[in-house]
């Protein structure tokens, strides 16, 4: 090796030597905020902590941050104080319109029909779908079907629903639109409370998964002579939302295809737990009165849909699926959405 060689060579390397030596800066670690009523040691986080642990293998690395204030756990999202939020649907609706608008009332009869929903999700041809404004669904899981808890059983009717009192929430207008058109009053509510009200007597009736009747003790409520209407009224669902600028689109995909593959699981969860409820409670509603409930049903999501409440390309996309899953239903010969 000649003179001029050498010389390049060795500045070449002096230069290169800070490069070399520099270790390499730690991607920054991501804040997700997880709402779970029951905190810390909840089944949402104890999911979450499973997802935690897989996003590693993404090359995430992220601290959960338990709410049990669903409101404070969404606002910390619009205020970059999270990158991520883990919410209700409902709550959902304001960052993403088409993901939010599967907890509408009557879309989703059962976990068939919900299963298929969450594949047309978590496919990569949904992803546009996932994205409004500056955030992103990176996940939906399901938190179980609402039912209707009364504290007394002969208000098994729409009809006799009027005058009582139904804790809506508050942040939701979709709740206290339903409930006064059927002549009840609407009481605003928040899910910290919505139970204690109808366990207390402030509230006749009450929408609420069947999770939550041993969590939130409403078996008080329904005694001595109360009554779970055995028909679903809506999917509840948890949905994580994240900050566009802060999870790519590929890690978006990665977390929406793990909540979809999960679901399975999660069912199964959610269905051992509504085995606790005290066969006792439930009532059977005529055939007739179901296709009552269905016929009202749809009239609100319609009516839901043409005020801007439900974004209309989900409420089709429900509709297909119901179609598919049972054809011979009266809405498949007359589609109106």
């Amino acid at each position: 090796m000649n003179a001029a060689r050498f010389l390049l060579l060795s500045a070449g390397l002096a230069l290169a030597a800070p490069l070399l030596s520099t270790p390499a800066i730690a991607a920054p670690k991501l804040k997700v905020c997880v709402w779970d009523i029951a905190g810390n040691a909840g089944p949402a986080m104890q999911a979450m902590r499973e997802w935690q642990l897989e996003a590693v293998s993404w090359g995430l690395e992220v601290e959960l941050l338990p709410h049990t204030n669903e409101g404070i756990a969404a606002e910390e999202l619009k205020s970059n104080q999270c990158d991520a939020t883990l919410m209700t649907g409902i709550r959902a609706r304001q960052f993403n319109k088409y993901t939010g608008s599967l907890d509408s009332i009557g879309s989703i009869p059962d976990d068939a029909h919900f299963r298929t929903a969450m594949q047309v999700l978590s496919h990569p041809q949904s992803a546009a779908r996932m994205i409004q404004g500056p955030y992103t669904v990176m996940g939906v899981a399901p938190a179980g079907a609402a039912y209707i808890f009364v504290n007394d059983r002969n208000i098994n009717t729409l009809a006799k629903a009027a005058g009582k009192k139904v804790a809506v929430l508050e942040y939701d207008p979709t709740q206290a639109q339903l409930v006064a058109q059927v002549g009840a009053t609407p009481v605003a509510s928040d899910i910290t409370n919505f139970s204690s009200r109808f366990n207390n007597g402030q509230v006749d009736v009450i929408a609420s998964p069947l999770v939550a009747y041993g969590a939130l003790e409403l078996y008080r409520g329904l005694a001595p002579n109360g009554a779970i209407i055995n028909y679903p009224l809506m999917q509840i669902t948890l949905q994580l939302v994240g900050r566009s600028d802060k999870f790519s689109p590929e890690i978006a995909q990665k977390s929406r295809e793990y909540f979809f593959n999960n679901l399975a699981r999660i069912q199964q969860q959610l269905s051992k737990e509504a085995e606790r409820v005290d066969p006792k409670w439930f009532q059977d509603i005529p055939a007739a009165d179901k296709q009552e409930y269905e016929i009202m049903m749809q009239e609100a999501r319609v009516q839901l849909r043409n005020t801007g409440h439900y974004d209309a390309d989900m409420m089709s996309l429900l509709h297909r699926i119901r179609c598919r899953v049972d054809g011979a239903r009266s809405e498949c010969t007359d589609p109106v959405e």
